[in-house]
């Protein structure tokens, strides 16, 4: 058939519940639970089948139902109750109190957005993160756009066959089911951008959906004019094939940029979530160029002070890499504007020194148009600094310029509705204000023991009930016999210690970690009087068949007959399950090999719930973890051996469960309810509330990157580009000059030994050549040593010019005080008087 003409009816809603529509199509109703109760009430199973998802609800439910709801006194005041906080959160106008200018923005770029169930662009915590840090900022009231691909097939769903092996599906989603709206150009034409490909142009159309106050661009190049290549790049997320994935990326960096300046969006702020988007900063240059009519090394200069690059990959070869010949074709389009051939341009993510054939690094074309580079944790920070630290070789590590912030978690999005009517009664209207009023979490103290357990006990019952349907289906599917349909029915027991493990089957997350002494965990498990249940869920990688094969060892050992109700493993993990597994559980099991967690939030939307970690010292649990939370497992050693380490921290989960974690559980008073536990609950939701809460997260960036990053843009925009100008002509004459400079051994007043509160002098003699003293630091870097070559957190003291030998040719001093006793060591250099950005350039520093 050809020509068919397409149509779509929608509901007729009667007026006295049009908002309803209006409420479908903001995804601000997922994360408000007074907006999805409005729609739950209308037909909760019909609401349950049709995925929570509203659009496609609407067109299930009767026409008389709506009429009849249109009656419904009781239902119009609770549709007039959300109505009036959509329009006071949503619609309003930021107030006068925003440290924001008008027409300043931050452009936020994501491979994956993590929203909610129905919206399936995400395939784990990267794309969850930047899910919450959309909603947080709709929260506060920034001016900021979200940037990324409409994948029509998005992640894969799960399903394993009969021996227990993983199979993948790629069901195609129906994009008339979810709240997309094409964007059109000033004709009113569909916006379609282009960018040119090995083999063409790539044209993409340009649809926008809103998350509260933030709207998010999507990119899609199913459109006719594409060959069935073109049209496959934003089919699947994370395509396995090179090709595609390489093409997702520049879709994504150069497209996303393109598709904001035709909707007439200039970003004052871009922010790259991973090294998938690094190719922004090449089309931020282009536009900065033409926009303001300066050279390239100007634009530098704007792009590098605004832009900011976060990592969440603690693994070097997590890191995406092409070979240069495949990435030439999409840049020779910027070789003219930019007066750069493709060799020079593939250089750009490249390290310095490295052979023309050596791949091309997504993630230091990233740190090369980037001045904020932040990890995901303190933890991570460090081994992120670490792992780049050659790209500054001349630095210690210590000083490569990575910093962190700490992710955080969406309160609203993950809390149970039980215990979202626990914080609306103790801690009042404002408690999904979370960490921004630090009362909400002081508050939780006062919430009485006996209505935290009912709670808790109501959320288990729902997780509970949850796994008994997901299970009767999941067996369904495979044609069960009727006594294991029979079985499935009645698997977990309410009253039983419930244990969850949910996440990426990736190795290094260490499901199996379980499974050194099966004997002993059974034993754990059917313990007469303190029994333990596990529930498992999560994805391995649709080519890793090691991750695969964890998740066939766990469904065989779930096999065991003394096992079948007591450990379970969920199929297709996704946004509902999660959240049914973070509320309803008792403890939180987070088993990876540390360092390799970059962060891990799903353990912090547990802690929210009141549900206790027990966790390896890796990621975020760094920094939550104290003895009244939680447990951690083993005492943040890092192992060479990984088989004497799965071993020593196999036995210390067994140890912990047994001895410590389940005691405690099971130790109640007359009352029925665990009153130390209980203790842990609120300590870890207070824990949670105040140091792990989005709202925290997306102020720290706001504060320490946003914020300067855009008033800095406008300074070097204005005059024609004019400062940006003079730092391109600064930052020429420091790499032009830098050669010139040499500096001496420093030489100290006396010997020593020294007794502490006594000081001596430095002094240097420094030869700077062309560049002026004022356009130096010279610093004496000093610290203990606890190695022969290496200074352990160093300190820089300020050296000044005591007196000019020559022409060009000065001796610099400084005292150094003696503050503690111990061995230590010193030296001195020389790096740029000038902001950050050009301080840290690996070529500017000079040792003595």
């Amino acid at each position: 058939m050809r020509f068919i003409q397409t149509f779509q009816v929608f509901p007729d809603i009667p007026e006295p519940l049009a908002f309803l529509e209006t409420l479908s199509r903001n995804l601000w109703w997922s994360w408000n639970q007074n907006a999805l109760e409005l729609f739950r009430r209308i037909n909760p199973r019909l609401w349950e089948a049709s995925g929570r998802n509203p659009i496609v609800f609407a067109t299930q439910v009767p026409q008389e139902r709506f009429n009849e709801l249109a009656k419904d006194d009781s239902y119009l005041a609770h549709l007039e109750q959300v109505r009036k906080r959509f329009e006071n959160r949503v619609l309003n106008q930021t107030d006068g109190e925003s440290p924001w200018d008008q027409g300043e923005t931050v452009a936020y770029f994501s491979m994956e957005f993590g929203i909610h169930e129905t919206l399936p662009l995400f395939a784990g915590g990267l794309g969850i993160l930047a899910g919450d840090h959309l909603k947080a900022a709709s929260g506060l009231k920034l001016p900021l756009v979200g940037v990324g691909l409409l994948y029509r097939e998005g992640y894969f769903r799960q399903y394993l066959d009969k021996d227990g092996w993983q199979q993948e599906t790629y069901p195609e989603t129906d994009l008339y089911h979810l709240p997309l709206s094409k964007q059109k150009d000033k004709d009113g034409n569909d916006l379609v951008i282009s960018l040119t490909d090995i083999d063409g142009d790539i044209h993409a159309q340009v649809w926008k959906i809103r998350i509260g106050r933030i709207p998010l661009i999507l990119l899609d190049t199913n459109l006719p004019e594409n060959s069935p290549e073109i049209r496959d790049i934003t089919a699947r997320l994370y395509s396995g094939e090179q090709y595609t994935r390489l093409a997702q990326e520049v879709l994504l960096g150069i497209g996303g940029m393109r598709a904001l300046d035709a909707l007439g969006i200039q970003p004052t702020v871009g922010h790259m979530n991973e090294g998938h988007c690094a190719f922004v900063g090449l089309e931020r240059l282009r536009q900065i160029m033409d926009r303001y009519g300066i050279n390239l090394e100007a634009a530098r200069e704007i792009v590098s002070r605004t832009t900011v690059f976060t990592t969440h990959t603690p693994v070097a070869a997590g890191h995406d890499e092409f070979p240069p010949d495949l990435v030439k074709p999409y840049l020779k389009p910027f070789e003219a504007p930019f007066d750069m051939s493709a060799d020079q341009l593939v250089a750009l993510g490249q390290p310095d020194g490295a052979a023309a054939e050596s791949p091309f690094s997504m993630f230091i074309l990233g740190l090369r148009t980037a001045q904020y580079i932040n990890g995901v944790s303190k933890l991570h920070g460090q081994v992120a600094r670490h792992m780049w630290s050659h790209i500054w070789p001349t630095r210690s590590d210590d000083e490569t310029p990575i910093t962190h912030i700490t992710n955080g978690v969406h309160i609203p999005s993950m809390l149970a509705p039980e215990i979202k009517l626990l914080f609306e009664r103790y801690l009042g209207p404002q408690w999904n204000m979370g960490s921004t009023m630090p009362e909400n979490a002081r508050r939780i103290d006062d919430i009485f023991d006996e209505e935290l357990w009912q709670a808790h006990e109501m959320c288990r019952s729902r997780l509970v009930r949850t796994v008994r349907e997901l299970m009767y289906r999941q067996y369904g599917r495979r044609n069960a016999p009727l006594d294991v349909m029979t079985a499935v029915e009645s698997v977990l027991d309410q009253d039983t210690l419930t244990i969850a493990f949910a996440r990426r089957f990736a190795t290094y997350k260490r499901a199996h970690l379980l499974f050194q002494d099966p004997d002993r965990l059974e034993a754990i498990i059917n313990s007469t009087k303190r029994p333990v249940q596990f529930l498992f869920a999560g994805k391995a990688h649709p080519k890793d068949n090691e991750g695969k094969g964890i998740i066939r060892s766990l469904v065989d050992f779930g096999r065991r007959t003394s096992l079948r109700h007591r450990f379970i493993f969920l199929e297709d993990y996704d946004l509902h399950i999660a959240r049914c597994l973070v509320q309803g559980a008792d403890v939180w099991l987070n088993t990876p090999r540390r360092p390799m967690e970059a962060c891990g939030t799903s353990g912090m939307k547990a802690a929210l719930n009141g549900v206790l970690n027990v966790s390896i010292l890796d990621g975020w649990w760094c920094e939550g973890y104290s003895p009244e939370r939680g447990w951690r497992i083993g005492n943040g050693e890092e192992y060479q051996d990984h088989n004497y380490q799965d071993a020593v921290e196999s036995q210390a989960v067994y140890n912990l469960i047994e001895n410590e974690v389940a005691p405690l559980y099971y130790d109640r008073t007359v009352g029925g309810t665990p009153k130390e536990w209980l203790k842990m609950m609120k300590a870890s939701m207070k824990m949670a509330m105040s140091q792990f809460c989005s709202l925290r997260m997306v102020s720290e960036y706001e504060e320490r990157f946003y914020l300067p990053a855009s008033r800095r843009f406008e300074e070097l925009v204005s005059d024609g580009g004019a400062e940006a100008c003079r730092l391109s002509d600064q930052h020429r004459r420091y790499l032009d000059k830098w050669g010139q400079i040499q500096v001496a051994s420093p030489i100290r007043s006396a010997q020593g030994p020294f007794r502490v509160n006594q000081s001596f002098e430095v002094t240097t003699l420094a030869q700077t050549g062309e560049l002026r003293p004022d356009e130096l630091n010279v610093e004496l870097y000093y610290g203990k040593m606890r190695h022969l070559d290496r200074i352990d957190n160093p300190r820089v003291k300020m050296m000044s010019v005591k007196e000019e030998h020559s022409a060009g040719t000065y001796l610099y001093s400084c005292k150094l005080p003696c503050t503690d006793s111990g061995r230590y060591g010193f030296t001195v250099r020389v790096t740029p008087n000038a902001d950050a950005w050009i301080r840290y350039r690996p070529e500017l520093l000079t040792w003595a």
